[in-house]
């Protein structure tokens, strides 16, 4: 009973956003540094650093990134069912310092051990801070999606920032009066353990303000949970880490998970669905339908990891409107948090005002609407080879333009998307949907790293107008692809909404 009148004070806040959406806003902010700071270093430092082929570098990012969001799925479940959100977050956060600060000591030597730690901490911290961000509001809220736009901005805030500095200091553009020449990529991964030390930092010393939410199961219903629990589960955490480093290092082995993974989480929702009312398993198949959907989107949208990383060295001058001279990769890495930050405020109003005059789009309208975004920016990515010079390189500008529309329908998808797993899903299925639609993501990331691999050149040597011309004929395809994805949501939408009931 006490835990629900704290909650019920919680939830019945004034104004437009509750106040603990800030301290979840910037414990956000800062593990999304470091991880984005890791994201935008992997593409760069195999090819330049470890010398790896183009090609293998890319499914060896694929593999990296749907490892990591793969375990989010298995750390949403296991907060779920033992730990609760506050107790997951925070050993995440202990893996990511432990993972950044190996990198941080020697980055090739220890490159894969460092990964696996990020991709375990990553697993366990991510899926359970959205979720709390959920538990804030009541069901029905219209404010839901403004807040979660809000918290998307602070994901983005951190982004921009890991996105851009670690990058340039490692290639050795950025600090370079303080930092050693031979030191950059550890100094670089030291930023990333800094950052993410801040940020569970903050979270602790704010926790307290979150009440039950993010209490273990067993606390919520009044139980005193065996610590053994706990221990087994930091233990099996550990317990992978040579599991890991394997299957991140030969992708081979990643096929063989991501083969396995996807069925299995089905056949395990399936089985908890018979607990569930006809009317809670049609709001699940729905939810199931955005899922499908996230991955195909997020295998477009997420070569800016991959192909991408390895366009904007290769083919990318390095003028942005004409004055300012910015390294291509760091601009590649944080053009889109970037005008996330500037648009994602934007975005939450507009959903509110339409919502006040009840005439904002559904939920499955603006999955379709952000595919179209989507197809644009790849339309004009294709469009760079008509700017290059006899050399292939291109215009910086242009390639930004199709960041800012790429942006554009990352904002009509992602935030919203976050926003629908929290109001699809029954309360104690919570964590795992959310972990579902970071697996959708790891699906994503997997099939960007083939695409990309695809796109490029048999020789990493190749001069730059071949790279050029293979890249964009790749991205005239994608363009293609998410145009059909972007109607067929819409025109199935009506169907969508009726699985939906009364969930907007």
């Amino acid at each position: 009973m006490e835990n629900n009148v704290e909650l019920d004070r919680i939830q019945n806040f004034s104004g437009k956003y509750p106040k603990q959406i800030w301290s979840l806003f910037f414990s956000e902010m800062w593990e999304r540094f470091c991880f984005y700071g890791m994201r935008g270093m992997l593409t760069f430092f195999m090819v330049h650093e470890l010398l790896f082929d183009e090609k293998a570098a890319q499914l060896q990012y694929g593999a990296t990134q749907a490892f990591v969001y793969a375990f989010t799925f298995i750390g949403g479940l296991f907060a779920d069912k033992i730990l609760g959100f506050k107790k997951s977050l925070f050993w995440g956060g202990i893996l990511m310092i432990t993972g950044s600060l190996i990198l941080a000591i020697d980055p090739k030597a220890f490159f894969f051990l460092g990964i696996s730690f990020t991709v375990i901490g990553t697993g366990f911290f991510k899926p359970n801070i959205s979720t709390m961000v959920g538990a804030l509001y009541k069901p029905g809220d219209v404010r839901r999606d403004a807040g979660f736009s809000l918290f998307y901005s602070g994901i983005n805030l951190g982004a921009v920032l890991g996105g851009y500095i670690c990058v340039a200091v490692g290639k050795g553009t950025m600090l370079t009066s303080l930092v050693p020449a031979d030191k950059t990529w550890n100094v670089a991964f030291g930023f990333a353990a800094l950052v993410m030390t801040i940020s569970l930092i903050t979270f602790l010393f704010t926790k307290k303000n979150l009440g039950p939410i993010g209490e273990s199961p067993f606390a919520l219903k009044g139980l005193q949970a065996k610590p053994w629990y706990d221990y087994a589960v930091y233990a099996g955490a550990l317990a992978c880490i040579p599991i890991i480093m394997t299957m991140v290092s030969k992708t081979q082995y990643t096929d063989w998970f991501m083969y396995t993974i996807g069925p299995a989480v089905l056949l395990y929702l399936l089985f908890e669905m018979r607990r569930y009312s006809a009317g809670e398993n049609k709001k699940l198949i729905a939810a199931l339908v955005f899922i499908l959907f996230s991955i195909l989107f997020w295998a477009f949208f997420e070569q800016s990891g991959g192909s991408l990383s390895i366009f904007a060295a290769s083919n990318l001058d390095n003028k942005l409107l004409g004055f300012m001279t910015l390294d291509p990769n760091s601009v590649n890495n944080s053009a889109n948090a970037f005008f996330v930050i500037i648009l994602a405020w934007l975005a939450g109003l507009i959903w509110i005002a339409l919502a006040k005059k009840k005439i904002e789009p559904n939920t499955v309208v603006k999955f379709g609407l952000a595919f179209i975004f989507l197809s644009i920016a790849f339309y004009i990515l294709y469009a760079t080879r008509f700017y290059a010079n006899d050399l292939g390189i291109t215009s910086l500008n242009v390639f930004t333009l199709a960041y800012l529309v790429m942006t554009l329908g990352e904002l009509c998808l992602s935030p919203i998307g976050l926003s629908i797993m929290t109001k699809l899903a029954p309360a104690k299925l919570q964590g795992m949907m959310m972990g579902m639609w970071f697996l959708a993501t790891a699906y994503g990331q997997y099939v960007a790293g083939i695409l990309g691999a695809g796109m490029s050149t048999a020789d990493n040597d190749a001069p730059a107008m071949d790279k050029l011309m293979a890249f964009t004929a790749g991205y005239q395809q994608l363009a293609i692809y998410a145009l059909i994805a972007g109607v067929v949501l819409i025109v199935i939408s009506p169907i969508v909404r009726k699985l939906m009931g009364e969930v907007k």
